[in-house]
């Protein structure tokens, strides 16, 4: 933990970590993705990149995730890597996702902006580097509409988050800051009660009445719909232009030194994968589902699936300002002191890959290597 991370910053990330690598520990970092998927033939005659005999890949099963899942599903990610095999780890928490990278139980990883600041910070800025965007959006505040009715209204409601101190639990602090509102961030106690809830169970927290809504990510906040809330705030309405990073790329230091040819491949595929779901939005979408589905054997209905997916869009560009401001977010919430994330981003291997497209560069606001 570098000096300048606050003790509330260490008991949350302690918190945030502790359930999430207790399981783990018997099971290994994620689940393993199948190797004999369509999208998983290499073609004959190709060569290995980096004489490398994998690339070892991770991502969450959701659909804020999809660049991954499409990629994955639909062969981009084993076409770009040739006679180098792309193997892939499914996670359902950053914390466990960051110890996976930090290990080399995978070397690229598709993750939110809260697990890659924390990760960065805790590592004194060593252990991994943004490298890329992959969406923007999806996330909401759903809500009981017989008990909440206005946005006023959710004073002194319970709402579920996610995670003490991840992306949508920082959002939704910085949001009852600027409501004038009280909340301990550490307790969740205050003229808003914050009830920490797993994204799996929070379902079932709802349709119980042991939460009166949710400020949470897509496919959660649709699944919430289906059982009868409703969206009171898009969160996209907050951030300037509506855009707001929701999932990075990132990889470990140490693969990105050793490999940038296989970084590179991996980050062609991905904007590949990126032009292809904007081109085909609803083979997309189904692809998207096919892979959810083989991953953890259920797809998503169509009533969560469809308003789920055009809520969130697909971008190369990892909206590094956006990431500076959840940052201080975090730090106004009491989760984190003074953020040295200078050096978190390398875009230099993704604007290779833009121009080679002719497709414009995108910008590190300032946070990128020297």
């Amino acid at each position: 933990m570098p000096a300048n991370s606050s003790a509330i910053l260490r008991r949350g990330l302690a918190v945030a970590a502790a359930l999430p690598l207790l399981a783990l520990a018997a099971c290994g970092y994620g689940s393993q993705a199948k190797d004999d998927s369509p999208g998983q033939k290499v073609a004959a005659g190709a060569k290995k990149i980096d004489g490398l005999d994998s690339v070892k890949i991770g991502y969450f099963g959701n659909l804020t995730h999809a660049t991954a899942l499409v990629g994955v599903q639909k062969g981009f990610f084993q076409k770009s890597l040739g006679a180098t095999r792309a193997r892939y780890q499914v996670f359902n928490a950053g914390p466990s996702e960051i110890e996976a990278l930090n290990s080399g139980s995978i070397d690229i990883g598709w993750l939110g902006p809260s697990p890659a600041i924390n990760g960065y910070t805790r590592s004194d800025g060593k252990n991994l580097r943004i490298i890329g965007g992959s969406a923007s959006g999806g996330v909401k505040l759903v809500v009981d509409p017989k008990k909440i009715k206005s946005l006023q209204d959710v004073k002194g409601k319970k709402i579920a988050t996610p995670q003490l101190g991840n992306t949508q639990d920082v959002a939704f602090l910085n949001w009852i800051a600027e409501q004038g509102w009280k909340v301990d961030a550490q307790s969740g106690k205050g003229d808003v009660s914050v009830v920490r809830t797993d994204n799996k169970v929070t379902p079932d927290a709802y349709r119980s009445g042991s939460v009166d809504g949710a400020w949470v990510p897509e496919p959660t906040a649709s699944k919430l719909v289906a059982e009868g809330a409703r969206v009171l705030l898009d969160e996209s309405s907050l951030w300037p232009g509506k855009k707001f990073v929701i999932t990075n790329i990132v990889v470990s230091q140490r693969f990105l030194k050793a490999h940038p040819a296989a970084v590179e491949a991996v980050l062609k595929a991905s904007a590949e994968t990126n032009k292809w779901i904007k081109a085909n939005p609803d083979a997309a979408r189904t692809a998207a589902n096919q892979q959810l589905q083989a991953d953890s054997g259920k797809a998503l209905p169509a009533d969560v699936l469809d308003p789920a997916w055009k809520s969130i869009q697909f971008t190369d560009d990892p909206l590094a300002a956006t990431l500076g401001t959840e940052a201080q977010h975090a730090v106004k919430a009491g989760l984190l002191q003074n953020p040295k994330l200078d050096g978190i981003y390398d875009l230099t291997l993704l604007n290779k890959v833009l121009k080679a497209e002719g497709e414009p560069t995108v910008s590190d606001a300032g946070l990128g290597v020297k």
